[in-house]
């Protein structure tokens, strides 16, 4: 390659870079597996990309507001899906269950934040008993759902055989269910925080907390709404992964832990709309890798996603330029 076209290549956006390798990537799956079956692997990814995504927007804005790695997130999903559980079983019907589920799972957030983060700021605790302080609230809500809810699978009242044909694909209902939620959830929120302006304070307290507060942001009302927000998206996506998958118990909170950190990572920590992208790109990627290696290695291309983006793009595909001094 010559020095005029490597410094053209260099000069390419990052997302235009990822965006030819994904479909490089998808010809050639092609080649290899036909257009059927690599085309329903995509549908696949589309799907998984999607709770993917919707849990690392409130990572991303945990991480980026709160300066907090959130090890206890994972289990707020299965909160959501579990208190779905509960509100059908009191004979509540499915959509008012949802929507009880997510705001549950949005009080349980902000009562964290109460208890446990705001107390442990105020005191003035490093970034190290953060950490351990999470892990120690993921045992806590992890155990508290196995024994009010039991360590078996379950799954939702619906019907998880039905699917829906289209042309030589199939896709099944309750997935294009789970995907529309997702998109829907995804969509009001960006129009939400669009109108409201709340995202650019949000990005003021994440970029310069002392410097907000002065300039008269809110600190803390911001915190609490990012604590709101956060907890509605791991109920949302926690309710769409028992949705997609059929099945689940208290532990895929855990499972799906290691794949929102890659995810988040890989949009840029902070960015909302870089985390939904980076869901997708990780689910396409995990659907891809199962035609290749089988699907019990999907976890490990979440892995290698993660230590790739750290070493080479640590601040992640979408970030937002830094600004200079």
């Amino acid at each position: 390659m010559s020095a005029t076209a490597l410094a053209y290549f260099t000069e390419v956006p990052k997302p235009v870079k990822l965006l030819v390798s994904l479909f490089t990537i998808f010809l050639c799956l092609i080649a290899f597996f036909g257009t059927v079956k690599v085309s329903q692997a995509t549908i696949n990814g589309f799907v998984t990309g999607s709770y993917l995504g919707l849990g690392a927007m409130g990572l991303t804005l945990i991480m980026g507001v709160m300066k907090l790695v959130n090890l206890a997130y994972g289990d707020f999903l299965v909160a959501g899906a579990y208190f779905t559980l509960t509100f059908t079983a009191l004979g509540t019907p499915l959509p008012l269950s949802v929507l009880l589920a997510t705001l549950g799972t949005a009080l349980l957030s902000i009562l964290a934040e109460k208890l446990v983060w705001l107390p442990l700021r105020s005191a003035g605790a490093s970034a190290l008993q953060c950490f351990l302080s999470a892990i120690g609230l993921s045992f806590l809500i992890r155990f508290a759902i196995q024994f009010f809810g039991g360590s078996e699978s379950r799954s939702f009242d619906i019907d998880v055989l039905s699917t829906m044909v289209l042309g030589p694909f199939r896709v099944g209902t309750q997935q294009a269910l789970g995907f529309v939620m997702a998109l829907t959830v995804f969509s009001m929120l960006a129009i939400g925080l669009w109108i409201s302006g709340a995202m650019k304070t949000m990005r003021a307290v994440s970029d310069n907390r002392l410097l907000a507060e002065v300039c008269g942001i809110g600190v803390g009302h911001t915190i609490d709404l990012t604590s709101l927000l956060s907890g509605l998206l791991a109920g949302a996506a926690g309710i769409v992964y028992a949705t997609a998958v059929g099945s689940f118990n208290p532990n895929f909170g855990l499972t799906l832990l290691l794949s929102l950190f890659a995810a988040a990572t890989l949009g840029g920590i902070g960015n909302i709309y870089g985390a939904m992208l980076g869901g997708l790109v990780i689910g396409l990627s995990q659907e891809w890798s199962a035609l290749l290696l089988g699907a019990k290695w999907k976890p490990l291309v979440a892995l290698v996603f993660l230590v790739l983006m750290l070493l080479a793009v640590p601040r992640g595909i979408f970030a937002r330029a830094q600004r200079r001094p």
